[in-house]
């Protein structure tokens, strides 16, 4: 495209993520207004599109709390984090949250030493994290339903 060239429509692409649905939708309200007032005092006109894929992932604070001390039961108070920061990833357990209470958790894959994460096209999952959630998912059974 030449620089001199002035296209007759723009077009503009991005994601929001928040941690909480109210902000989400205030995002979602300021964004369109603000894209009709740039519109207007350009003296065009311009839409919106504006798709909620996505809700945040909100653990229930109970199942977060029973998961967390299941785990340092068994793995020891030194290998459990219980303070993550919040993630702005995209999680699909996040539906199902809104109409159960439940709790997301991370069993640690490692993965800081060779600077391969999920989504990264090096990235080796590290079987060797099979058998502890096996254990902590039967835990999680044994304690949520017992005999």
């Amino acid at each position: 495209m030449a620089m001199s060239v002035i296209p007759d429509q723009a077009k503009l692409v991005g994601t929001v993520r928040s941690f909480k649905p109210e902000v989400q939708q205030t995002v979602q309200r300021r964004m369109q207004r603000l894209i009709e007032q740039v519109a207007h005092g350009f003296d065009a006109t311009a839409t919106m599109h504006y798709q909620k894929i996505y809700p945040p992932t909100i653990n229930t604070p109970a199942h977060a709390d029973l998961v967390a001390e299941l785990a340092t039961e068994l793995f020891g108070a030194e290998n459990v984090m219980r303070d993550l920061p919040p993630s702005m990833g995209a999680e699909d357990f996040s539906f199902m949250l809104q109409h159960r209470p439940g709790a997301y958790f991370r069993l640690g894959q490692g993965g800081a030493e060779s600077g391969c994460f999920l989504h990264n096209p090096n990235y080796d999952f590290n079987d060797g994290v099979i058998g502890v959630g096996a254990r902590l998912f039967a835990a999680i059974v044994q304690r949520s339903m017992p005999l």
